[in-house]
């Protein structure tokens, strides 16, 4: 919690203003029937499996065959989406679902099916889906501006919670009256519509590297490392695994306590996480007013208190109208905390690692609520259900204490991550091969002996953000022949990752601090930047070659003996 207040942020004066823009509210409605056509899908094909099989495994299944590529891919699609053109890789991922999602149509409604089909092709649906997350959250900051930024994740959110509404009850009116094979199909044309969508929104063009295209693994490198040293992205990743931890007791024992515990119906069990989405809903409705008045760190705390409160209802009140209360006061919680946690991961970094940022807060939102899960459910296996929902409470409770070691204000959705000037052109004799590395960039300074102090103090800052942009190593030394020598150097891997560095300019940051820097120096000019690529004798000759009737080797180009 804060010791003193931030700046509040700036808010639209209405929550439906990003709707006014109409490429955002093409695709804002082109998400929401997508979204009801993918609550359809999960209904008929639970539906299906307990026809198709008594097994209570295979049906089990199918909730791991939807959730495992998010764990398989969530860190490859977010270095693809920063690779490669969005639109394309978009219209890529919703044709793949479409693809999906009609032929397990055709084949349901051909009398094809088979369990260990349908698995596969949700597993398949699955991949198509691990892979358009990512890239589709980094969409929203391109269509509104950033004052609104909220708004539309408040939005997207308001859009998910009605389809979780009507989705499973339209589902299940689609499969009482025909078939799980109509609302497969159902599902198959909610995908074509995105298409549309995607395909006649006439994206702006985007600055794109000249370079050749990262590989996907050294991407998935550069965008870990990017979070490891940027202390905004920590602070966001540990508060969001520490609340979905807590919070993930609320879906995984509430099934149990209506059945169980309260012996009510399941239909009950539907009514509550309608309240919850209607919880959602006026959790938009208020965002505006409330990021006016609260800063982001007091948004999340009151929000994880309110969540904290009704996990203690649920595990204690047998009162229905109480109960339904609370879950739209956990609803609008759990609304404000994400929404929060996701406007946030998508302003703290610069575009060009965004998709890979947002892929690893997916990977630790999803790693926290599945861990929660099998926590909260051996609690409650041992200790009964309310003592795993007060554990839970308590838990989300004292994670509020983590706001004075990781506040997220340090993480304000207002940064310009523009860069504040080009990157002066390497000087080369030579033009290294792409790949050629690792590379080594020194900068020599001159600096007065009292003046070290300060100097070694701004680099230490400086050494952060040369890691976040590809740094894989870096030092700062001092000449002992002369001590007012100071040379700084850091290494990248290959020559491309250093050219993609001078493509993406010098950020704001690290101007400012080596202007800071410059002013310490002492040269009669400015300090001498080198760049090294490391060497082997294969790297400039040809192998040396066996003289005939000779013990000599002699190298193949030179003619002298070695």
């Amino acid at each position: 919690m804060p010791a003193s207040a931030p700046p509040l942020l700036p808010a639209a004066s209405s929550p439906f203003t990003p709707l006014r823009i109409p490429i955002f509210r093409m695709l804002w409605i082109a998400s929401f029937v997508s979204n009801i056509g993918t609550w359809m899908q999960n209904v008929g094909a639970v539906g299906l499996m307990t026809e198709l099989t008594p097994s209570p495994v295979l049906v089990a299944l199918l909730q791991t065959a939807a959730a495992l590529p998010v764990f398989l891919l969530s860190l490859p699609a977010g270095a693809l989406a920063d690779l490669v053109d969005r639109r394309k890789m978009l219209l890529t991922t919703q044709t793949w679902m479409a693809t999906v999602a009609l032929l397990l149509a055709a084949i349901t409604l051909l009398g094809f099916n088979n369990p260990w089909l349908l698995l596969t092709l949700t597993f398949l649906l699955g991949l198509g889906g691990a892979l358009n997350n990512p890239v589709w959250q980094t969409v929203t900051p391109e269509l509104v501006p950033r004052a609104e930024l909220p708004q539309a994740i408040a939005l997207n959110s308001v859009s998910f919670n009605l389809a979780r509404a009507f989705g499973p009850a339209l589902g299940g009116l689609v499969i009482g009256y025909f078939s799980a094979g109509a609302a497969f199909l159902l599902n198959g044309l909610s995908f074509l519509a995105t298409i549309y969508m995607v395909y006649s929104w006439k994206r702006a063009p985007q600055t794109t590297s000249s370079l050749a295209t990262e590989r996907v693994v050294a991407a998935i490198r550069g965008g870990v490392r990017y979070a490891r040293f940027s202390p905004p992205v920590q602070h966001i990743l540990v508060r969001g695994v520490s609340f979905t931890f807590g919070a993930s007791a609320l879906l995984a024992l509430m099934p149990a306590v209506v059945i169980r515990q309260l012996q009510l119906p399941t239909s009950f069990y539907s009514i509550l996480l309608s309240c919850m989405g209607a919880g959602a809903v006026l959790g938009a409705l208020l965002l505006p007013r409330l990021n006016r008045r609260l800063s982001i760190d007091w948004r999340v705390t009151l929000a994880t208190a309110a969540f904290a409160l009704g996990l203690l209802g649920l595990a204690y009140s047998g009162s229905k109208p109480l109960l339904m209360a609370l879950l739209v006061l956990v609803g609008l919680a759990w609304m404000l905390v994400l929404n929060s946690f996701s406007v946030g991961v998508q302003t703290v970094v610069p575009r060009w690692v965004q998709a890979r940022t947002i892929s690893l807060y997916l990977l630790t939102i999803q790693g926290g609520m599945a861990l929660g899960s099998v926590v909260w459910g051996a609690v409650a296996s041992r200790w009964g259900l309310p003592a795993a929902l007060a554990g839970a409470a308590t838990w989300l409770t004292l994670s509020t204490l983590l706001g004075l070691r990781f506040s997220l204000y340090n993480a304000p959705e207002t940064l310009d991550h523009t860069p504040a000037r080009p990157r002066p052109e390497p000087l080369l004799a030579e033009a290294p091969a792409p790949t050629a590395g690792p590379v080594i960039i020194t900068t020599t300074y001159q600096v007065a002996p009292e003046n070290r102090p300060t100097f070694t103090y701004l680099m230490d800052q400086l050494a952060d953000i040369r890691r976040r942009e590809g740094a894989i190593g870096w030092g700062l030394y001092v000449d002992l022949a002369e001590p007012t020598r100071l040379v700084e150097y850091f290494m990248t891997e290959s020559w491309e990752e250093h050219a993609q560095q001078h493509e993406r300019g010098v950020s704001r940051d690290e101007a400012a601090l080596k202007t800071q820097l410059r002013a310490l120096h002492q040269g009669p000019g400015a300090p001498a930047v080198a760049h090294l690529l490391a060497q082997s004798y294969h790297d400039t000759s040809p192998p040396p070659v066996m003289v005939p009737g000779s013990t000599r080797l002699v190298a193949s180009t030179a003619g002298e003996a070695t």
